[in-house]
């Protein structure tokens, strides 16, 4: 009983830990939407960097979101949450998102991972901001802080979607399959 009661409060623990790295705090509409902004901003600039090509990708799209995400795995449980936003390349329009994800495998760890999607159709772009969800398997380690260590960039592409990974931070070995939620903040919007 009390090893199942140390492994639900380790969870809840690290559930938490999770929530405060990706939430977007205090403050008010301008200054939330602004730190998603400086946020999108480093990210474009580290995958050009990273991936000169998707420059053009990008250009050329109907449409990207970039993302943040905070997710720790405990032994068989992984959980993640966080915010970002997708630019419409044809209206120049903003719609800002939420992020949460959960899953099941093996693994360890903590990370801070960036996302970017790019949307090569109208119709993938609006069918995200309106259904938003994805599933898939995720494999990964990761070894990284303040720009030392290494992890693995994945990429993948799904139905007129390309989607790049990048791991900011973070310690994690994990297998898992894994369902990601993104909706829309109404809040921010």
């Amino acid at each position: 009983m009390s090893k199942r009661i140390t492994f639900l409060s380790v969870l809840l623990a690290g559930l938490f830990l999770v929530t405060g790295c990706a939430s977007m705090g205090d403050g008010t509409v301008m200054e939330k939407r602004q730190t998603i902004l400086d946020m999108q901003q480093s990210t474009i600039e580290q995958l050009y960097r990273e991936k000169p090509d998707t420059k053009a990708q990008i250009a050329n799209a109907a449409g990207y979101g970039t993302f943040s995400n905070a997710n720790i795995n405990l032994l068989v449980v992984a959980a993640g949450t966080g915010y970002g936003v997708v630019n419409n390349n044809l209206t120049g329009k903003k719609t800002y998102m939420n992020m949460a994800e959960g899953g099941v495998g093996l693994g360890i760890g903590a990370k801070d991972y960036r996302i970017v999607m790019i949307f090569h159709t109208q119709e993938a772009l609006r069918h995200f901001i309106e259904n938003g969800w994805t599933a898939g398997g995720n494999a990964d380690a990761t070894a990284k802080a303040n720009d030392k260590g290494v992890s693995m960039s994945k990429e993948a592409y799904l139905g007129g979607v390309t989607v790049y990974t990048m791991t900011d931070s973070g310690i994690a070995l994990q297998a898992l399959v894994k369902g990601t939620k993104f909706w829309v903040d109404n809040e921010l919007n």
